[in-house]
């Protein structure tokens, strides 16, 4: 009976978890999540348990409820996504912008093979700093893979209201660099979360071989249904393709009409 009352009040908690790892919600489970891929989540209760809150990292999956099914209908109104001067939105153009709208939240696959710095002064493209992502493709969660989304809000794997209507913008482009240079990365992306609030479309390029010095990428979004947008960009790349691992740089990533 006490499992039973347990488990009632299990449903009405959001979750805040990380792929991999074991939380704590105030009255939850102490469960295992993983992800094999964009969208697809595989779960596994160990025990119930009551405890202090104790919210996870902004970083993995944050699902509610029951596995999301791909494809799944009731997108929701957002606000539209305002262009600065230039026409431009951005997802990144400078550690601590205002014009910043993204938050590189959605740690996936092997994430703890993952490192980000949004601050590096590695000779970024533009500005003051630029993204730089170190990927050491140990297999820490054992996916073969990682990547980040960036989302808005936080943690929004489609489980909540948030994003912006980019109905307006026909491309995304952004600017990327390999430390060593012939590192593969096999996807870069826009939308494609599922969920009970979902992407109203994606987009993508890739596979994609990156080079030492700067060059920039566009993935085309004409024709695409751009009015519920919560994940603004991500990358992938498998174990497979850089046994050794890679540091990738990122800057200026943006949509334009």
């Amino acid at each position: 009976m006490k499992s039973l009352r347990l488990l009632k009040k299990i449903q009405k908690f959001e979750w805040f978890c990380n792929p991999g790892s074991k939380f704590r919600l105030q009255c939850g489970m102490k469960t295992t999540i993983r992800q094999v891929g964009f969208g697809l989540l595989v779960f596994q209760m160990t025990q119930i348990l009551c405890a202090d809150p104790m919210r996870a990292p902004a970083l993995g999956t944050a699902p509610q409820g029951a596995v999301p099914e791909l494809g799944a209908s009731g997108v929701t109104t957002s606000p539209k996504g305002k262009p600065d001067a230039k026409g431009h939105f951005y997802v990144y153009t400078d550690k601590g912008s205002i014009l910043n709208h993204y938050i590189p939240s959605g740690w996936m696959g092997d994430y703890g093979d993952i490192r980000i710095d949004d601050s590096s002064k590695n000779l970024p493209k533009s500005g003051k700093s630029c993204i730089k992502v170190t990927y050491t493709a140990k297999g820490s969660q054992g996916a073969g893979w990682a990547g980040i989304f960036w989302q808005q809000p936080a943690n929004n794997w489609g489980s909540k209201p948030g994003g912006y209507d980019l109905s307006q913008y026909k491309k995304i482009t952004f600017w990327a660099r390999g430390a060593a240079g012939g590192e593969k990365i096999a996807e870069f992306k826009v939308g494609g979360i599922t969920g009970e609030m979902p992407d109203s479309d994606s987009a993508s390029v890739g596979p994609t071989v990156l080079t030492k010095e700067w060059k920039q990428y566009t993935i085309d979004l004409n024709g695409k249904n751009l009015s519920h947008n919560i994940g603004g960009f991500a990358w992938s790349a498998s174990r497979d393709d850089n046994p050794q691992g890679f540091t990738l740089f990122l800057d200026d990533i943006r949509f334009e009409s």
